[in-house]
């Protein structure tokens, strides 16, 4: 994901207030009170459903809870848009399965076992498409299987849509031929991405239409081709009848979600209502200019405690990068954690004059970075229950130029991972002792470096020539890819310079080893989220083998060594890693800035998406014997208000435990 005035001291900018009122609440719900916490509640398949906690909620001022409760009402609005862009039959099969499992007690047990499988996965993913490797997971029920459970589920009481609809959909979930990927962005035997991707952002639409066509909502919009052939835009917005504007796609949903954001205008800090207020604005009309005026007001709000992600905005979905997913983050401030991260957004233009790229491509004035650890409430969309450790925004290069940026690192969704990993694949995977014993004592706070550097300095970080106004165009299905390498890069790069043994945040050369090694390592760990004979589709995933597998190729940074029969990626010293990485980043930095599509293409087509088949099968077997979750989604915390005579008075936490009892909430079900 992408995210200062001229260069700050190096030194952490001041709290406000209420964040130092919270700061020593939340230190003081530390370690001792969340080591027995259950985190880990179960597992589905080979994804586990976590916990994940918002310490330090209770101690904010009444008014910032008031805020977080309306951001989290609209954030929970929204989320049906994302399951309906990801596939167009999700919401009628989320309707379907949801009573399905309402009424499972009254099935035999094996189909009973099945259709709670199936519907977890479904929420876990949003959809019945895999969040990471975009693949369909298919329904394990015959047709007769699936008759009794409707029978069963509708002798019950269950809602049930009509016949021919209960079958249409029972093709799409069991059929594995059909609607294979939800994003597929390099067809076997060159075809189409748009036509081999089965996401609901295009209907009709092959990438030979779009040729030439001058999209006037390229971000918030779907694509359509009509009756006669002519390519419509679909626009995404509540309509606003007094000035003329229709409704569009989702104006239901959105006008939800606009009702709550007032709501949170009405309670919220003066720059913050502004930025919401014009979020609002942006949802009636759907005006590209209009959510540039939002992201102007949202970058510009540096100081408040609660914030909130809201929009189209990430384009991985779109297997040309240009159709923004729908999400929402609520947070607030986490002050604890927030000190390293801070350190490094001071620094940016230290890093950016240091970069090992063309000082063509260097920015001389790095503004506006703001950088913090939060503590995430909800998370919905694109951005949950599976959700990223890492936020630089906003994507758009103008704005990150002229008036900066925000980066954060989701402290508490760091923390659940690892407390809900019980060990690890290091000693299967590490070369060594030594290497394994490296990975326990640094790989947490190193992983944790890394995204802070990847967020603050990696995305913020790079000139674009001014001939190139945006490279996402250009570089288009490849673009996601070679950005979040870019900003893998810059971390990797750094992490190894004593800049960051001077602020503090890396201890020694040990830490800096262990980092690089855990980093080569992943890229073997990670082949258990691509299924058998399959290809790497999603854009981190991507990043990763792209970079370890040029490192293998193309330096003496990363050597494969053979072991009793099985596969190791071995380090050779931290000092190749981050020469190899250097070498590679001033390229990638090129490509980017002068939209050279072809060096692009060539790069990540040779080393970010094949899969071995015989390294693939040989990892698969290695970790089936360790047991391990291969993704986590999380069970967010509920916010519940408190009223007294019409008006809250407060706003409690709570934590479900149970991933069915909140989704069906939010469905509008009870379990």
């Amino acid at each position: 994901m992408m995210k200062e005035s001229p260069r700050a001291p190096a030194r952490v900018r001041p709290f406000t207030v209420a964040v130092l009122l919270c700061a020593g609440a939340i230190a003081a719900q530390g370690k001792h009170a969340t080591d027995k916490r259950r985190y880990l509640l179960e597992r589905v398949g080979d994804t586990g459903v976590v916990q994940l906690y918002a310490d330090g909620f209770q101690s904010l001022p009444l008014p910032q809870k008031v805020l977080c409760f309306h951001l989290a009402n609209a954030a929970i609005a929204g989320r049906d848009i994302f399951i309906d862009q990801k596939f167009r039959y999700g919401l009628a099969i989320r309707d379907l399965i949801e009573e399905l499992f309402l009424h499972r007690h009254r099935m035999p047990a094996p189909i009973a076992k099945e259709i709670e499988r199936y519907t977890k996965l479904f929420w876990l993913n949003n959809g019945i498409h895999d969040h990471l490797t975009t693949k369909k997971h298919l329904l394990r029920l015959g047709l007769a299987q699936y008759q009794q459970a409707l029978q069963a589920a509708g002798n019950d009481g269950a809602k049930l849509p009509s016949a021919h609809v209960v079958a249409e959909l029972f093709d799409v979930m069991v059929d594995p031929h059909n609607f294979q990927s939800c994003t597929d962005k390099s067809p076997e035997d060159g075809g189409d991405p748009l036509v081999a991707s089965c996401n609901n952002l295009y209907a009709g639409v092959t990438t030979a239409d779009i040729s030439g066509f001058k999209e006037r909502y390229p971000l918030n919009s779907r694509l359509v081709k009509d009756s006669s052939g002519k390519l419509v835009e679909q626009v995404y917005r509540t309509g606003d009848p007094s000035r003329g504007i229709p409704p569009g796609l989702y104006a239901k949903q959105l006008a939800e979600v606009n009702r709550h954001l007032e709501l949170a205008a009405e309670v919220a800090p003066p720059k913050t209502s502004a930025a919401l207020r014009q979020l609002i604005e942006y949802y009636k009309t759907g005006d590209p200019r209009d959510w540039h005026k939002y992201n102007v007001l949202w970058v510009g709000d540096k100081d408040g405690t609660v914030d909130t992600i809201n929009g189209f905005v990430e384009v991985y979905l779109d297997a040309r990068g240009m159709k923004g997913a729908w999400e929402a983050v609520v947070s607030f401030v986490n002050p604890v954690k927030a000190a390293d991260i801070r350190k490094l957004a001071a620094e940016a233009q230290w890093f950016e004059d240091r970069m090992p790229w063309d000082a063509r491509f260097k920015k001389q004035n790095v503004r506006g970075i703001t950088a913090n650890a939060i503590t995430v409430i909800v998370e919905t969309g694109d951005s949950g229950p599976m959700t990223p450790v890492g936020i630089n925004l906003p994507n758009e290069a103008d704005i990150r130029r002229d008036h900066g940026s925000k980066s954060v690192n989701l402290s508490n969704v760091v923390e659940a991972y690892d407390r809900a990993s019980s060990g690890g694949s290091a000693g299967e995977f590490a070369w060594s002792p030594e290497e394994v014993q490296r990975a326990k004592k640094y790989g947490a706070a190193m992983g944790d470096a890394h995204t802070n550097l990847h967020e603050v300095v990696g995305h913020a970080s790079g000139q674009i020539m001014p001939e190139i106004p945006n490279p996402a165009q250009i570089l288009g299905r490849y673009y996601s890819t070679l950005e979040e390498g870019r900003a893998d890069l810059v971390g990797l790069y750094w992490l190894a310079d004593v800049k960051l043994r001077e602020l503090g945040i890396v201890p020694d050369d040990d830490a800096v080893l262990a980092e690089y090694e855990g980093y080569a390592r992943n890229a073997l760990v990670q082949l258990r989220r691509v299924p058998p004979g399959g290809k790497i589709e999603e854009d981190h995933m991507r990043n990763r083998q792209m970079i370890v597998h040029w490192l293998l190729h193309n330096s003496d940074a990363v050597k494969r060594e053979i072991r009793d029969g099985k596969t190791y990626y071995r380090v050779t010293s931290a000092a190749a890693f981050r020469a190899g990485c250097g070498k590679l980043l001033a390229e990638v930095m090129r490509i980017k800035a002068t939209g050279d599509f072809k060096a692009g293409k060539a790069l990540v087509d040779t080393y970010g998406t094949k899969v071995d088949p015989t390294l693939h099968k040989e990892v698969l077997v290695r970790l089936k014997a360790l047991n391990l979750t291969a993704s986590s989604g999380f069970v967010q915390p509920k916010l519940t208000a408190v009223r007294r005579g019409g008006k809250i008075v407060d706003v409690t936490v709570s934590y479900p435990m149970d991933l069915a009892a909140q989704m069906l909430e939010w469905s509008g079900r009870r379990k």
